[in-house]
Formats: structure tokens, C-alpha cells, sequence
């Protein structure tokens, strides 16, 4: 039985208001990890603030592939400047050796990005709308992390966990569900590599300005895996965010519900606590 479970914050500098959000749930203890978006503008400017909070909580790696621009040219992906659609991307990726180049490549630049603001590796890399686990993406992550870290330095997010324990949860079932069939095999992938990856995950949300976030927090610790991660996505809204993701109502009401979390019977801890 897991005692402990990191508490992930995605979409860091994805717009300033969401940065701020994270940055003030970090700053009071709320979160004990928390994913950057390297390629968004918002990094430079938030990157020191976020770094500062190191000795504090993991800072990981956000991989995006689908949220406006590339840091560098794709033009088979990205001929306009602006990442395709995440079924355009899963698409290409399956079926172009172009695109899967192009994909390494902007990987390498992401992981530049994070190290070249904060002088050290991320703690972990998982991905928006968890690209890192695509068929035709995970190769491409798996070996980036390999390659460029000592073993067992920089973990990986599996969004995957047991059917059983998703049903138990009650929460975005069917979607949850669907995300632990993509990530088949990428947990398994990961240890052979000798990359560590959580046992365990939940977070996965309908994104319902209707439900109570602060309950499904609570649901999302029934039947947790020994090495247990929960994603979340806080932010304050600016109108940045009404142009550039569907997730927005429901940000700010998470950011409220995880300001008063009190975790029942599990203590929130960094990863290497739960290895």
C-alpha cells in the first residue's frame, strides 16, 4: 500500500496567468512537482522564479508537441509555425520518418531550453496531452532521456494505471481508460532503459466547471499505485488562456480546491521519496 504520491502540477508557462497559479501553490507547499512548457514565450520570464523553487519541489519538462509554437522550424509538422492537432501529430508521427525527425529534434531543443534557464536537468519529463506516450513520439523521449542523463537521474510520467483502480476512482472513466491503452508497453519501455517511472496515476479530469474539484482530489487517492502520481491543472485565467486551450473555466477552480488540500491518509512527497 502506497503511503506517499506526487502531486503534479502541468502547463507551466503556458500563459502568465497559469504560471502565477502554479508558482503561488508551489510557494505554499500545495504541489510537489510541477511541468514546465519550454517552448512558450512565458518561459524566459518565469524560468527564475520556478527554478528558485528546486530544493522545494520536482521541476520536470511539460513536452509539448500540440500547443502553438515550436522552438525551432518543423515544416512537416509545423509548416505554418503553429504544432498540428494531437491526431494530425499522432498521425504523422506513425507514418513519416520526417516528422519523427523533426520531433527529436524539437525534444532536444525543449530539454536545451529547461537546462539553459535553470543550469541542471529537469527532474522528470512527461508531456501535454501526454504526447510522450504516442506510438510514434515515445521512441524519441525514451531515448532523449537515455542518451543525455546518467540512469535513474530524470524519471518519466506512465499516464497509465489499472483498470480496476480507474473504475474504483469514478472520475473520467472512459477517458482515463482510453489513456491507459495508449500508454501500453511505455512503462515496460522505460525500466529496460533503466529510466524510473511512477507506479500508479490519476488525475485525469472532465474538466466540468460543475463538478467539485476539491471531492475528485480526494477520489483521485482511492486504490493508489506504490509509487503514485496525480496530475492537476491550476492556472488564473487572462486572455491569453481563452485563446490558446480549451481548459479554462475549470483552472481557477483547482487552483482553489488544491489551495485547501488536505490529503486523506496519503502524505504528498517528492518522487525520490517514493522510490
Amino acid at each position: 500500500m502506497a503511503s506517499g504520491f506526487v502531486l503534479c502540477a502541468d502547463d507551466f508557462a503556458m500563459t502568465a496567468g497559469v504560471s502565477r497559479s502554479i508558482l503561488a501553490l508551489l510557494e505554499a507547499g500545495k504541489l510537489s512537482a510541477a511541468g514546465a512548457m519550454t517552448n512558450r514565450p512565458h518561459w524566459r520570464d518565469f524560468a527564475g522564479a520556478f527554478g528558485a523553487l528546486a530544493e522545494r519541489a520536482d521541476l520536470g519538462l511539460h513536452l509539448n508537441l500540440t500547443c502553438a509554437a515550436p522552438l525551432g522550424a518543423m515544416p512537416r509538422l509545423a509548416p505554418g509555425g503553429e504544432f498540428p492537432k494531437l491526431r494530425d501529430l499522432a498521425r504523422a508521427s506513425v507514418t513519416s520518418p520526417v516528422a519523427r525527425r523533426e520531433i527529436e529534434a524539437e525534444i532536444a531543443r525543449q530539454l536545451d531550453a529547461f537546462e539553459d534557464r535553470l543550469g541542471r536537468p529537469p527532474d522528470f519529463v512527461d508531456g501535454h496531452q501526454h504526447v510522450h506516450v504516442l506510438p510514434g513520439v515515445r521512441r524519441a523521449v525514451l531515448e532523449a532521456v537515455m542518451r543525455r542523463y546518467s540512469e535513474g537521474r530524470v524519471y518519466l510520467r506512465d499516464p497509465a494505471d489499472s483498470p480496476a483502480a480507474i473504475r474504483a476512482r469514478g472520475v473520467a472513466v472512459g477517458k482515463a481508460l482510453t489513456i491507459a491503452g495508449l500508454a501500453l508497453g511505455f512503462r515496460r519501455a522505460a525500466l529496460r532503459r533503466g529510466i524510473p517511472v511512477n507506479r500508479g496515476f490519476s488525475g485525469v479530469a472532465p474538466f466540468d466547471p460543475a463538478r467539485d474539484f476539491g471531492a475528485d482530489l480526494q477520489r483521485f487517492l482511492v486504490r493508489p499505485g506504490p509509487a503514485h502520481l496525480v496530475m492537476c491543472h491550476p492556472g488564473f485565467v487572462d486572455d491569453e488562456l481563452k485563446g490558446l486551450d480549451p481548459v479554462v473555466a475549470t483552472r481557477p477552480i483547482e487552483h482553489a480546491a488544491l489551495a485547501a488540500f488536505e490529503p486523506a491518509g496519503l502524505t504528498m512527497v517528492r518522487f525520490a521519496q517514493l522510490r
